[in-house]
């Protein structure tokens, strides 16, 4: 089959055969129709994430955002069968730990990133083997596009994920969400879909009109702000309620926090660049007298899916807004050094693997 390598950090990945994937007893194999292209993917591809344990070895086949058609099921698997269409979380759980059983996938204690562990190649690919499949592979409602459903493994359920379970955001609340990728983009638009009125922060003013056709109320160029948090606080009377890093380096993690209203609750959803190694400087005095919350949020449990498809079913959430174009698996490298002066616009999706 035809698959994108990882041949060397940060230079072109390699177009070429390689062997299809194995089945296992508890696996499925998904021929994959779309995947998305993203952020994490560049990460991998700059050498990121040493510091994490994950840094993608060479030789990896990178892509963790996929969506496509089950042609083969291992002898275990009950409740995958040999035609589902399907989408597969990033954060590839063993189904069977206490996370797993708890309705914690997402945190499983042997959790393995598609895309990124040597024991689970990725989805730039014609194929892809999913692990225990009954836990991870899930089934896509009847009728939608593959396209529209490939950030749902990454970028777009960890934004869901972020503002549906981990804050407390009510009908009315105030939120920023700084930078506007695309888990940026579809956290605006989730936002904006679960009540809130959203401000949307980024340095190019093309997203940020793309953030306005999603929902977000007001947009700041933080190029043209002199105290971006400042802005952000003007625009919602004293601080927001809660606040989004969708992007993960220092200045705007410290600008989220610096945004919030007293008792605001600040999202991580961006993971950190070479720049930061995973540490970064926080005004703690602040959050304490302010009682600031800090919460990270990671994926989303394969488990609370249904969530997504019943509001994409009544029409309030529309994933496939957020993607921008499609593109080949000969234009992953291209894309993803385009990543590195953020030119890209919200999720690049590969429709032809071939």
């Amino acid at each position: 089959m035809r698959a994108a390598v990882l041949k060397e950090y940060q230079e072109p990945l390699a177009i070429q055969d390689v062997d299809a994937p194995d089945l296992d007893a508890e696996g499925a194999i998904v021929e994959i129709e779309a995947c998305g292209i993203c952020r994490s993917d560049w990460h991998g591809w700059q050498g990121d994430w040493d510091w994490l344990g994950i840094q993608p070895p060479i030789g990896q086949i990178l892509g963790h955002e996929p969506a496509g058609k089950v042609v083969e099921v291992g002898n275990n698997v009950e409740n995958v069968i040999e035609g589902d269409r399907v989408t597969v979380p990033f954060n590839i759980g063993d189904g069977s730990c206490h996370q797993c059983r708890t309705g914690h996938g997402n945190t499983c204690a042997n959790v393995r990133p598609l895309g990124f562990a040597e024991s689970v190649p990725g989805a730039f690919a014609e194929q892809l083997h999913v692990p225990a499949a009954d836990h991870n592979a899930v089934r896509l409602p009847e009728g939608v596009s593959s396209i529209d459903m490939a950030g749902l493994g990454c970028r777009f359920m960890t934004s869901f994920h972020a503002l549906a379970h981990q804050a407390d955001l009510e009908g009315g609340d105030w939120v920023a969400v700084h930078g506007c990728g695309g888990v940026g983009l579809s956290a605006v638009h989730i936002a904006d879909a679960l009540g809130a009125n959203v401000i949307a922060v980024d340095l190019h003013d093309e997203k940020l009109q793309k953030a306005t056709e999603l929902g977000a109320v007001e947009t700041i160029n933080a190029t043209e702000a002199d105290d971006t948090p400042k802005a952000v606080k003007a625009v919602a009377g004293g601080g927001v309620d809660i606040s989004v890093d969708a992007l993960g380096i220092e200045s705007t993690c410290r600008n989220s926090v610096m945004s919030l209203a007293t008792r605001g609750q600040h999202l991580q959803v961006g993971l950190s660049t070479q720049d930061e190694e995973g540490m970064v400087a926080l005004p703690t005095d602040l959050m304490v007298m302010k009682e600031i919350e800090f919460i990270g949020s990671l994926g989303m449990p394969p488990t609370r899916y249904e969530e997504i498809f019943r509001m994409v079913d009544t029409g309030k959430l529309d994933p496939g807004a957020v993607v921008s174009e499609t593109v080949t698996l000969a234009d992953v490298s291209n894309k993803l050094a385009s990543m590195s002066d953020f030119e890209t616009m919200g999720i690049p999706v590969i429709n032809e693997f071939a």
